[in-house]
């Protein structure tokens, strides 16, 4: 599990292909290297990922062909930088909210608003996950744990402060910019509970 709060952005050093996986090595930064063991599991830009290989500050990721299908990683070159989160652990601090690690989908940067200190990201809605994204909600954006602004049938909107912005990726994202994207699993297990319930109800009384 995961917190959604990012701890370093992690430099793509090298890219191979094998067997009809994808291996990424990651060179971590300084504070993300303590204590590193295989099997171990890291998010990347919010997308759970299994050590299998540490050398030094650098280490190694396999990547299966469906992951690469749902998500940004399959877009990632050799100097690209990833939003990373070591897996919480028994005791931390929940700064942001529960996340699984497991993208969902990617979703479209549609515009971006640049106010004096802060930014308004617009993301297209999924069509299929609008019943789980509404204003004040929890979401999973390329890892970072956020606070969903404004909805529309086509768009919703998070505000980011200065922080945000310097710590990760979204300081550099760009309108077009593929982000991977999680629900918040308490509000899936909610809407989805209420929507079976509904579901059973109306049953029953057809005639």
């Amino acid at each position: 599990m995961f917190t959604g709060i990012v701890q370093g952005k992690g430099l793509i050093t090298a890219i191979a292909d094998v067997c009809g996986q994808r291996k990424i090595t990651v060179r971590l930064p300084e504070n993300m290297c303590h204590h590193l063991q295989l099997g171990a599991s890291i998010a990347n830009n919010g997308c759970c990922l299994t050590i299998t290989q540490i050398d030094g500050d650098a280490v190694s990721f396999d990547i299966m062909a469906e992951t690469l299908s749902k998500t940004n990683l399959s877009q990632l070159k050799v100097g690209d930088e990833v939003n990373l989160e070591r897996a919480a652990r028994l005791g931390d601090e929940i700064g942001g909210h529960l996340m699984s690690g497991h993208i969902m989908t990617t979703t479209e940067i549609t515009q971006i608003i640049h106010q004096e200190a802060n930014r308004t990201i617009f993301f297209r809605l999924p069509e299929n996950l609008k019943s789980y994204i509404f204003p004040k909600g929890f979401i999973g954006l390329d890892g970072c744990s956020l606070t969903i602004g404004e909805v529309s049938p086509e768009s919703f909107n998070v505000h980011l402060i200065p922080e945000t912005l310097s710590r990760t990726l979204f300081g550099k994202r760009q309108v077009g910019d593929a982000i991977n994207l999680e629900i918040d699993p308490q509000i899936q297990a909610v809407v989805d509970t209420v929507r079976h319930y509904m579901d059973a109800q109306s049953a029953t009384m057809t005639p």
